[in-house]
C-alpha cells in the first residue's frame, strides 16, 4: 500500500535449460517496470531459436498492465542468448548494459573475425552504463555498481532495498561465477563481491543470475549481503584474496566452457541482434574450432 516504504517487488522468472533468472523489477502503485537478463531460447540441437520464455514474460507484464522503462542485461551472457532486443521491440524499452562492454566487443570481434559490420563502440546499446550511474526508471531508480571478474563487463543492479548480482555472486551454497572467460580475472572478482557487495547494508536483498540447485536443492534465488559474507561458499568476509584466487583458478581449470559461448556472445555482445540474413535469406553463426585448445 501506499504506506509500504519500499515499493519494489520483484517478479522471477526461471529458464530450466540454461538455469537463468530473469527478473522484473516494478513498482505496483506506478506501474514503473525494469526488466533484467531476459532469454532467447535456443535449441542447440536443432539451432534454433524460439520466443516461449519470452512470450510467458510479455503476457505476465501485460496482465499487471506495467510500463517497461528499461531492459538491462547484467553481462554479455556465455551461456544463453539474450531476449532485450526482443524486450525493447515489444515494449519499446531502451535497452542497456555496462560501458565495458567495448572490451568485450573488441574481445570477441577478433575472435570471430566479424566484419566492420560489427561495431566495437557499444552503439547497439542505447544506455551504456558507468559504475556508480543512476538510473531513473519511472518511480524506481537504479544504481549500476561495476563488479567486474566473471567478465569485464558486469554490473550489478542496486534498486531499492535489492541488488541484482548477475554472475558476480550465487547463492551462498553455489558461490561466485567463474573468473575463467577472456578479461576475466579472479581477483577483480573478489575485490567486486568484497569491497563493493560486501559493502552493502547486510539487510540489502540479492537476487542472483543463476540457480544450479547443488545438491538437488529446490531452486532458489534470492538471498542477502548479511548471509553471503556469512555463507557464502566462495568468499566470506573474513576469506583472503589468496585464498579465492586460488580456489577459483583450480576450480575453473576443471570445468567445461559454457554450452553456448559462441551461439551467446556473438549475439550478446553486439546489442542481442541475431546474425543478419545472407542473400538466401537464411541467419547463420560462427563457431571457432579448437579455440580452447
Amino acid at each position: 500500500g501506499a504506506n509500504k516504504e519500499d515499493p519494489m517487488q520483484v517478479k522471477a522468472f526461471f529458464d530450466e535449460p540454461t538455469w537463468t533468472l530473469t527478473y522484473v523489477a516494478y513498482d505496483e502503485e506506478t506501474g514503473d517496470a525494469i526488466v533484467l537478463d531476459p532469454v532467447l531460447d535456443f535449441d542447440p540441437l536443432a539451432w534454433s531459436t524460439s520466443t516461449k520464455s519470452l512470450d510467458a514474460l510479455e503476457s505476465w507484464i501485460k496482465e499487471k498492465k506495467l510500463n517497461v522503462r528499461y531492459v538491462l542485461d547484467t553481462h554479455a551472457h556465455a551461456d544463453h542468448i539474450s531476449g532485450i532486443v526482443e524486450v525493447k521491440r515489444r515494449f519499446n524499452a531502451p535497452m542497456g548494459i555496462s560501458e565495458d562492454i567495448v572490451k568485450v566487443q573488441s574481445t570477441f570481434k577478433d575472435v570471430f573475425n566479424f566484419d566492420d559490420r560489427y561495431k566495437t563502440d557499444g552503439s547497439q546499446f542505447d544506455v551504456l552504463l558507468k559504475d556508480g550511474h543512476e538510473l531513473q526508471a519511472g518511480s524506481l531508480k537504479l544504481k549500476a555498481i561495476h563488479t567486474p571478474g566473471h567478465t569485464p563487463a558486469c554490473m550489478s543492479y542496486q534498486i531499492d532495498d535489492s541488488v541484482f548480482t548477475g554472475d558476480a555472486l550465487f547463492m551462498p551454497d553455489f558461490g561466485t561465477g567463474r573468473c575463467d572467460f577472456p578479461a576475466g580475472s579472479a581477483a577483480d572478482l573478489f575485490n567486486s563481491v568484497k569491497k563493493k557487495l560486501y559493502a552493502l547494508d547486510d539487510k540489502t536483498r540479492v537476487f542472483v543470475g543463476h540457480d544450479y540447485m547443488p545438491g538437488g536443492r529446490e531452486l532458489a534465488w534470492e538471498t542477502t549481503i548479511g548471509e553471503s559474507k556469512e555463507k557464502n561458499i566462495h568468499i566470506r568476509s573474513n576469506t583472503t584474496e589468496e585464498e579465492f584466487v586460488n580456489y577459483r583458478t583450480e576450480r575453473d581449470a576443471t570445468l567445461n566452457p559454457p554450452r553456448l559461448i559462441f551461439q551467446g556472445v556473438q549475439v550478446n555482445a553486439f546489442g542481442g541482434e541475431l546474425p543478419p540474413e545472407e542473400s538466401n535469406g537464411r541467419r547463420y553463426m560462427k563457431i571457432p574450432l579448437n579455440l580452447f585448445g
